[in-house]
């Protein structure tokens, strides 16, 4: 599906009048999906795609995703999101997920970002 510019500019648009604070409001991005069903604006289906795409690219720079080996205490999640929430900015969310396959450590995604403390990434460092 191509899409224009004028398309491109005005998810764009929709998805800066959905922040508040540098956050997702779900007020804002209910009243701009109620917008797109009233008026249906040219290429809507395009338009909520791109609009989509964006408010979830947000969503993802507010979760931190823990991945761990075995059993990480509380403390230690919140020291990961206290760090990460500095570094990027903003208050982040821990989400943690079991990946027996690190053998021992764990692993830090931040939207697109990810850092990687591992047994499983310093033994393929080595067979490199």
């Amino acid at each position: 599906m191509v899409v224009d510019k004028k398309t491109k500019a005005f998810a764009k648009q929709l998805f800066k009048l959905s922040l508040v604070d540098c956050n997702i409001s779900i007020e804002h991005v209910s009243q701009a999906l109620s917008w797109i069903e009233k008026y249906q604006p040219r290429q809507s289906l395009a338009l909520l795609k791109l609009y989509r795409y964006y408010v979830a690219a947000e969503l993802v720079k507010s979760c931190v995703v823990v991945e761990q080996a075995g059993r990480v205490s509380d403390s230690v999640l919140n020291q990961i999101a206290t760090v990460m929430g500095k570094r990027y900015g903003r208050k982040l969310t821990v989400v943690t997920q079991p990946n027996p396959a690190l053998l021992a450590g764990f692993r830090v995604r931040v939207g697109f970002d990810v850092y990687e403390l591992s047994v499983a990434s310093q033994i393929a460092s080595l067979s490199v």
